[in-house]
């Protein structure tokens, strides 16, 4: 079994149909998936960092939101341009995205 260093959860808006539809993927949540999942690949953090896509966390207005464990950060407004500053300053220095926190 995988013991990752971080469990990142990614609201994307899906219901429980299969539909995505709300706030967080009104703002591109699933393309923020696809760029969690492009520099887990390019920094080679397969093992240290797994990724999961949420329904709601219901509060909307402030996502896409984020939640990483198991420290138990929230994360809000995330863009794609944010991405390699979470890796860079959460995943490998070790340390929150104070700005980005909840």
């Amino acid at each position: 079994m995988v013991q990752p260093k971080y469990h990142v959860f990614i609201c994307t808006s899906c219901r429980i149909n299969g539909q995505q539809k709300g706030y967080c993927f009104q703002q591109g949540s699933t393309s923020l998936v696809q760029a969690f999942m492009q520099e887990i690949e390019d920094r080679d953090l397969s093992g240290e960092v797994v990724l999961n896509n949420t329904g709601c966390f219901g509060i909307c207005e402030k996502g896409p939101v984020v939640v990483v464990y198991p420290e138990g950060v929230w994360y809000k407004n995330v863009a794609q341009e944010d991405v390699g500053r979470i890796f860079d300053e959460h995943f490998e220095g070790g340390k929150p995205v104070k700005d980005l926190m909840i």
